[in-house]
């Protein structure tokens, strides 16, 4: 509770978000076994604040297993609000009736699609809006593939993932959002973007998101990294002044998740 909170001390005014993201991983028992291991790993950081994007057949459980200072996220939402005849979606009114307060939206593997058509980013902006507007808080991911980046145009395929976005979003839904920078390149192959890299792109949505949006929302929003995030580098990446975190993949399944939960201290 907060309470127990404040007497370790104020938490600052912007928390650092550690996320993870499990994809379609983990058995029952190897979704138990990760929960223990992070439930037994003593206090995190006032400044990180830990949520979890875990597949939806186990959200449900994963909530009522974790720890009170970690939160449960769904990683996809459904496209249309409220309930109805949406066979196989789960919309986000189920997820905030189900006591869900986060999900994810336009994960690049989703873009990408699984073998057939991906999502484009005006399904993305959809959702994270009818997400918002139904009470949950959104990590909106954006990012660019490897050709991209080599032939200069990153910012480019960035501001036309994020426009849609903030063309869907009124000003105040953006204190649900966050931003989310995954290089697809980076995207489990074991690359990472370099530090500069990584602050570089981080700096230039920061003042898209200035000029698009507004000043107050681009120094409020927390723009977080993923991509091959690990113990080993998370460090250096959260030292940079415009990353307020991670969405973390693969390793965020492994006991070095502590580690770059812990790695805001």
């Amino acid at each position: 509770t907060w309470a127990s909170y404040l007497t370790r001390g104020v938490p600052p005014a912007k928390r650092m978000l550690i996320g993870g993201n499990w994809k379609c991983n983990g058995t029952v028992a190897e979704v138990k076994k990760i929960i223990n291991h992070i439930n037994a790993s003593g206090e995190f950081p006032l400044a990180s604040e830990v949520v979890i994007a875990v597949p939806s057949i186990h959200l449900l459980s994963a909530a009522a297993q974790f720890r009170e200072d970690v939160s449960v996220s769904a990683e996809d939402v459904g496209f249309n609000a409220g309930f109805g005849a949406y066979t196989g979606e789960v919309s986000a009114q189920l997820l905030v009736d189900a006591g869900v307060r986060w999900t994810l939206t336009g994960h690049s593997e989703r873009r990408v699609g699984f073998g057939g058509p991906g999502e484009t980013s005006e399904v993305v902006a959809k959702k994270t809006a009818v997400a918002v507007q139904a009470g949950l808080s959104v990590i909106a991911c954006i990012g660019e593939q490897l050709a991209e980046r080599e032939n200069g145009t990153t910012m480019v395929v960035c501001a036309a993932q994020l426009a849609p976005i903030a063309q869907a979003l009124k000003v105040a839904d953006w204190k649900k959002v966050v931003i989310a920078y995954e290089p697809v390149w980076a995207i489990g192959t074991g690359k990472v973007a370099t530090p500069a890299q990584a602050e570089e792109t981080h700096r230039e949505i920061r003042a898209w998101i200035a000029t698009h949006v507004s000043p107050f929302v681009a120094r409020e929003v927390r723009i977080i990294y993923g991509g091959s995030v690990k113990g080993s580098n998370c460090k250096d990446l959260i030292a940079c002044p415009n990353i307020d975190g991670f969405l973390v993949g693969g390793a965020s399944l492994l006991p070095e998740f502590v580690d770059i939960i812990k790695c805001t201290a």
